[in-house]
């Protein structure tokens, strides 16, 4: 997803001045474009590739997604983890989910992903309240974007790392603040003034928000 103030030639600049993506993942880009206009929920090669770099620098070993749609973003974490690490994602979509394990298993990274159907609330309350977790990527329903916040911060290790997806919602925080902007304003505002948190919002794809637990 290109974001909206960046031409599509400076965002083509950005995606080949950066590193590429495998043979994976262009394949799955690929079927994920089958699915018609949701195709369009797929992050960026260069958010992906973002996500690969965070989850190394971190020596993340423990990841939790909410929001797995095809794939593409788990199998992104899942190439910047060790082999004996672990990513927990959630979604409710089953066919979606399918092209996603199909996807973990070609490039080998399916034993380091352990995919749960259901709602994400429920899977996220199953978790001990414990912060064992170093990574979590947040890219689901907006509705429920700040009670995954309020149910994940606290499973995240101190000096571990959120990232929230769709934060800039196509403009519409500034464009339309009191309309279709007004629920991601919501959610950046609170973020923003969580004591517990250090936060920027980064304009890739739909924008990014990078949030670090406090020690």
């Amino acid at each position: 997803m290109r974001p909206k103030l960046v031409s599509e030639a400076l965002y083509d600049y950005i995606v080949e001045n950066s590193s590429p993506v495998d043979e994976f993942q262009q394949r799955l880009i690929g079927r994920t474009a089958q699915v018609g206009e949701r195709a369009r929920m797929q992050i960026g090669t260069a958010q992906g590739t973002l996500f690969t770099l965070l989850t190394q620098l971190m020596s993340a070993r423990a990841v939790i997604e909410v929001g797995t749609f095809t794939g593409y973003s788990a199998l992104a974490i899942a190439k910047g983890l060790p082999a004996d690490g672990r990513l927990l994602t959630c979604d409710v979509n089953e066919e979606w989910a399918g092209i996603a394990q199909e996807a973990w298993k070609e490039a080998g990274v399916a034993d380091r992903i352990d995919l749960r159907i259901g709602p994400a609330l429920d899977t996220l309350r199953s978790l001990p309240a414990t912060p064992d977790w170093d990574l979590a990527f947040i890219d689901a329903d907006k509705d429920n974007y700040l009670a995954y916040y309020e149910e994940l911060v606290p499973r995240i290790r101190p000096g571990g790392a959120l990232l929230v997806d769709n934060v800039l919602w196509f403009s519409t925080v500034v464009d339309d603040p009191e309309g279709e902007g007004a629920l991601m304003r919501r959610v950046n505002a609170h973020i923003a003034a969580d004591p517990r948190v250090d936060e920027v919002i980064l304009p890739i794809g739909d924008g990014v928000s990078l949030v670090r637990k406090k020690a």
